[in-house]
């Protein structure tokens, strides 16, 4: 339905009772905007989606059920045919599906096909469903309830749970650099999970020369499950995986709160994204390690907790050095100077010990981010500017340049981004577009932060950059651009780049 301006203006600021009074944390949202602005502005930010001005589209409470609807049900089918049997749907489990990998629902569902083709095209049409179920929960989350939707989120994390990891093999890559460091005693960092041929975890995993390119802290945390027994560990890790998820989003939903944004549409615009789901929690992946303490630091520094926000940050950079990337625009917001030298005591605290404990457990040798930033994905875009120019794809003077323009975003945010949120997220949405290896999980550290910032435009950004992964990253899509003369990788950097997959996959 198209609602008069006036409604729609309820959508916008996510809530119909007038404007809060401003409040330190809403003063340190908004940059040089007032807290009455920075509540009022658009939370929702559904006139990014408008088709016209001063009217909005916005759909009604059938089309969010029918959304959400669909969510819940293209989830349990993916979740259904993945536990069935071996296929294309889990990674590697043509070398081995034990029971305990498959699930609990493995034995209700076996019965189901798994034809290589079928799941290929079935999985290339249910992503763009699910997709286009997300556009319509954001234009229908003014009908939703906080019980509807807090019922489908769990929902769809029990859903994923109790399914074996789909899409990806980093679960299983994990444990196994923790039982190389707690079982074997090796270096993860300067050893690969082929040091130890004979380890259970060894045909699950799949980087077997890969040296790990995962954050000490993480490392170090992941250590105790590895001592446990291989399918213990297993659930274990799916278990913690999903709880820091719901961790996560409980964050998204406080600092909703704190910046006076409507919070369900905090937790759509995160929680239903179609990345989400099938990739980042469908293969449990650790971003959510890093995701919670920079999410943390966020809501730290609203709450004018600033020492705390600094310290929480370390912690996100322990985990995945990117997130180093929010601590300028932390700074930013800490006004006046007594508060940056509070974010910047609280940073300087925190890496002191976590310094000194990844010294202790791995010496001076630092996670291998070498070889993961000289891999090339076929569709990154340094990739594909470096074949639209001529340059033969992501080469390293394409990927030179990519960094440079990346520093620039980064200047230009800080300098002339008038909300630090904003300009938090379009440095990090610069971050992710550079990246020779672009992998789909990573849309999960800008989702956040555009949910979040009053910017109608990277709330446009974040949901092109989701489309645009969803598509290059669908199983059919490979197959039509080969079949139609475009080979992404068939320069020689993409050739150089897929023998060096082939030796660090072992």
């Amino acid at each position: 339905m198209v609602l008069s301006s006036s409604t729609a203006s309820l959508a916008r600021g996510g809530s119909p009772a007038p404007a809060p009074a401003p409040t330190p944390a809403a003063a340190v949202s908004g940059g040089a905007g007032s807290a009455a602005h920075a509540a009022s502005s658009g939370a929702l930010g559904l006139r990014g989606l408008a088709l016209r001005r001063p009217r909005e589209l916005v759909l009604g409470r059938t089309a969010g059920r029918i959304a959400l609807a669909t969510m819940l049900l293209g989830t349990l089918a993916l979740v259904a045919f993945a536990s069935a049997r071996q296929g294309v749907l889990v990674p590697r489990s043509y070398l081995s599906f034990p029971p305990w990998e498959a699930g609990p629902l493995h034995f209700l569902f076996r019965g189901l096909p798994s034809d290589y083709l079928a799941l290929n095209i079935g999985l290339s049409v249910l992503v763009p469903v699910l997709t286009l179920a997300y556009v319509a929960a954001i234009l229908a989350v003014r009908s939703f309830s906080v019980r509807a939707l807090v019922i489908v989120i769990l929902a769809l994390h029990a859903l994923l749970l109790l399914a074996p990891p789909m899409q990806l093999t980093d679960l299983f890559n994990y444990l196994g650099y923790a039982r190389l460091g707690a079982v074997h005693h090796l270096n993860p960092y300067t050893h690969g999970i082929s040091a130890e041929l004979h380890d259970p975890i060894f045909r699950f995993a799949s980087w077997h020369n890969l040296k790990s390119p995962y954050g000490p802290l993480f490392t170090a945390i992941s250590y105790p499950l590895a001592l446990l027994p291989l399918p213990l560990a297993f659930w274990a890790l799916k278990v913690i995986a999903v709880l820091t998820s719901l961790a996560f989003l409980g964050l998204v939903w406080r600092g909703a709160r704190l910046l006076g944004r409507d919070p369900r549409f905090a937790l759509v615009f995160v929680a239903l994204n179609p990345i989400y789901i099938v990739y980042a929690l469908g293969g449990f992946h650790n971003d959510f390690f890093m995701l919670i303490p920079s999410m943390a630091a966020i809501v730290l520094l609203l709450e004018r907790r600033d020492g705390a926000a600094g310290a929480a940050l370390m912690f996100a950079v322990a985990v995945k050095f990117t997130a180093v990337l929010l601590l300028p625009f932390l700074l930013i917001a800490a006004r006046p100077p007594e508060r940056r030298l509070r974010v910047l005591t609280g940073a300087v605290l925190a890496a002191i010990p976590l310094a000194a404990g990844s010294i202790a457990l791995f010496g001076f040798t630092l996670p291998n981010l070498s070889d993961q930033s000289t891999l090339l994905t076929d569709l990154s875009v340094p990739n594909l500017v470096g074949i639209a120019i001529g340059a033969g794809g992501g080469t390293p003077a394409v990927l030179r340049v990519a960094n440079v323009l990346l520093v620039l975003v980064v200047i230009y945010c800080l300098r002339r981004q008038r909300e630090w949120l904003a300009g938090a997220g379009w440095s990090t949405l610069a971050l992710i577009a550079s990246l020779a290896w672009l992998v789909p999980w990573y849309i999960l550290w800008v989702l956040p932060l555009a949910a979040l910032a009053s910017s109608v435009r990277l709330r446009r950004a974040a949901l092109a950059f989701t489309v645009f992964l969803v598509l290059t990253f669908l199983p059919e899509t490979g197959v039509v651009l080969i079949n139609h003369g475009f080979n992404p990788m068939g320069s020689p950097v993409g050739q150089a780049s897929k023998a060096l997959q082939r030796r660090l996959a072992g």
